[in-house]
């Protein structure tokens, strides 16, 4: 899978949401919900996001900005 930049997908090696930032070589870039530190996830290993996991992720961050453990 080739998932467009922009787009929110599940790196399911490491169940973690991310969204699209680009390709780079064989691999996908993607960066966590709310920002941070992108990695590498192999293509083959993503899938989209659906809208309760996209919701989820949103709440868990919104809870850690409340607490002040992000930005």
């Amino acid at each position: 899978m080739k998932p467009p930049v922009g787009a929110y997908v599940v790196d399911t090696r490491t169940e973690r949401i991310g969204l699209v930032m680009g390709h780079e070589g064989p691999y996908v870039q993607l960066r966590p919900y709310g920002g941070g530190r992108e990695w590498d996830a192999d293509p083959g290993a993503v899938r989209q996001a659906t809208p309760a996991e996209r919701l989820h992720a949103a709440t868990a961050y919104a809870n850690a900005r409340s607490r002040g453990e992000v930005p």
